[in-house]
């Protein structure tokens, strides 16, 4: 039984979680969580194809990052989607991009990343997982204000979409990109898409 799975089996009865609850429960390194309008939910284990293209992904964008920002691969991020003391909502993205000062103020104060604190969300789509990336969460991450979502698709031919704000409407996007992706925002970079397999 995981240290987890302890603090629950001690929990009376089922109840909703405050982000902060969730922040506080133990470490499961069996498991990947996330917390979803208060409640526990499981995401299957990632195949070796998804965590090449994450780690490949990484390799080329941490170069092109000014000095202000910071990567960061799996990661809770509380999206600020009600207040404190309310059952709250926390995603784990593949990679998010955060200013360096948000990391400093986890350092200081604790808690998980803040939406707020994010310039851009990644997710690599997985067979379970493509309604939620690409509807659930991009609405979610809109919600929160979090101003870049890029959505890969590793099935063939290997795709990224970037979505951006685009007011009360959500996020917009261009549709598929193949090949080489390149852009001025958040940050300049440029992204050979066939480099994450």
């Amino acid at each position: 039984m995981t240290a987890l799975e302890q603090f629950f089996a001690q929990q009376p009865g089922e109840r909703l979680l405050t982000v902060a609850e969730y922040a506080a429960l133990p470490e499961d390194d069996q498991h990947q969580w996330e917390l979803q309008e208060g409640i526990m939910v499981m995401s299957p284990s990632l195949a070796p194809r998804h965590m090449i293209a994450g780690y490949a992904l990484a390799r080329q964008l941490e170069p092109q990052l000014p000095p202000d920002l910071q990567l960061v691969p799996k990661v809770d991020i509380d999206l600020e989607l009600v207040p404190s003391d309310q059952p709250g909502s926390s995603r784990r993205p593949d990679l998010v991009v955060v200013c360096r000062a948000a990391i400093d103020r986890v350092d200081r104060e604790g808690g998980l990343l803040r939406a707020s604190e994010v310039r851009l969300v990644v997710e690599i789509v997985s067979p379970g997982s493509k309604r939620k990336d690409t509807v659930i969460k991009r609405h979610e991450y809109a919600d929160a204000g979090i101003p870049y979502y890029w959505i890969i698709d590793l099935d063939p031919p290997l795709s990224l979409v970037a979505c951006h704000l685009a007011g009360p409407f959500g996020y917009r996007d261009e549709g598929d990109i193949t090949g080489t992706f390149a852009t001025t925002t958040p940050f300049p970079v440029r992204v050979e898409l066939d480099r994450l397999r």
